[in-house]
């Protein structure tokens, strides 16, 4: 049988697919799980109702999306009690998505105890990145002792579309290099050379790097040091501030760039602001991610914002056409998955929606057959 039963657990939400090989059997996502109003008030209740609404029958494995898996999982891995234990112990690390993500795990365990459960990890196809990208300059024995380093996160998708871009160029996976850009509520940056992630935005959490939905990315230190002291904030109060009122959100109100462009377009000074910050911030981590490269075959843009915004996109890369980095405007007003760049550009600019499920899918199904 090759069914496989995807998971896919955020801190408020849990996408679900149901494969037999590659095709889809049935989907959903149960939103609002814990909100006033909405759905199933946890994620146990949410996962026990999507499990009881599906055919199961035959099902080789269950595929779980796992936020972080720290240095120990670099690989997607058959989920027993000691890994259970190991996933939980990272919950420090991951404090918003690991315990959903343990939810999932624990509750398709009990209701199919004879069907492999499998952990496909967000910061395994990172763990490529070398020392010097994965290091931060702070005293090495204190980051030893407390597991601070870069991690990088999304790693599932970044996989996913820059594999994809290989073969939406015809070009072998293992000779291109991309930089893709997964732009949604959370964004991250991440430069891929022949296959391998060596350099990725988001850091020992996904609160660094690119400007989000809710979350500032690059920060001061300083700026936490000076809200504790001047302003008297809490440790929870600036962890709040910083991950869920920051960002688009921050600057502008609101959080949803489709919102956002509206209001840029009537004259919201606010919004054309928090705009120009969101692009500004692309620009410079695919200028840095060029310059690391040393030669940069594609740039890809994946995810709701980076699928379906074509303002961000052209502005993002606005000003690189020195580094043959150009977008044209007819192809990018387009849909589907693309390229947007003229014919004959040095750089291959795409535009190819992500699917994390179904890479899950194809990690788990790999893990329980002994495939690749």
């Amino acid at each position: 049988m090759s069914k496989v039963l995807v998971l896919n657990s955020g801190s408020s939400s849990i996408k679900y697919r149901l494969y037999d090989g590659d095709r889809v059997l049935d989907k959903g996502t149960v939103e609002r799980i814990g909100e006033p109003g909405g759905g199933p008030s946890d994620h146990t209740g949410a996962i026990r109702q999507i499990l009881d609404g599906l055919d199961l029958t035959g099902l080789a494995a269950v595929g779980h999306r796992v936020v972080h898996g720290g240095r120990r999982f670099t690989a997607p891995t058959l989920v027993d009690d000691e890994v259970l234990a190991a996933i939980t112990d990272l919950v420090p690390l991951a404090p918003l998505h690991n315990p959903a993500n343990l939810a999932g795990i624990e509750v398709a365990r009990e209701a199919l105890p004879g069907v492999p459960q499998v952990a496909v990890f967000d910061t395994a196809f990172h763990h490529t990145l070398p020392d010097s990208a994965a290091t931060y300059a702070i005293d090495r024995e204190v980051a030893q002792r407390y597991g601070i380093r870069r991690y990088g996160f999304h790693g599932t998708s970044h996989a996913y579309v820059s594999r994809r871009t290989a073969e939406l160029l015809d070009r072998p996976y293992e000779e291109i290099n991309t930089i893709t850009l997964h732009l949604g509520n959370g964004a991250s940056a991440c430069a891929v050379a022949g296959g391998r992630s060596v350099a990725t935005s988001m850091g020992m959490s996904p609160l660094e790097g690119l400007v989000m939905g809710t979350r500032s990315g690059d920060l001061d230190p300083t700026i936490v040091f000076h809200l504790r002291r001047e302003g008297g904030l809490g440790v929870d109060e600036i962890d709040d501030l910083l991950n869920h009122r920051s960002g688009l959100l921050g600057l502008s109100g609101v959080n949803d760039v489709r919102e956002l462009l509206a209001h840029r377009a009537a004259g919201d000074e606010a919004a054309a602001l928090a705009f120009d910050v969101y692009c500004r911030r692309i620009t410079g981590y695919v200028g840095a991610y060029y310059a690391l490269l040393g030669r940069v075959d594609a740039v890809t843009f994946t995810a709701g914002v980076g699928e379906h915004a074509a303002p961000v996109r052209a502005a993002a890369l606005a000003g690189l056409d020195r580094l043959g980095i150009t977008v044209d405007p007819d192809r990018n007003a387009g849909s589907g998955d693309r390229l947007v760049s003229p014919d004959g550009a040095e750089v291959a600019v795409c535009v190819i929606g992500t699917d994390e499920e179904r890479e899950i899918a194809r990690a788990a199904r790999a893990v329980v057959t002994g495939g690749s």
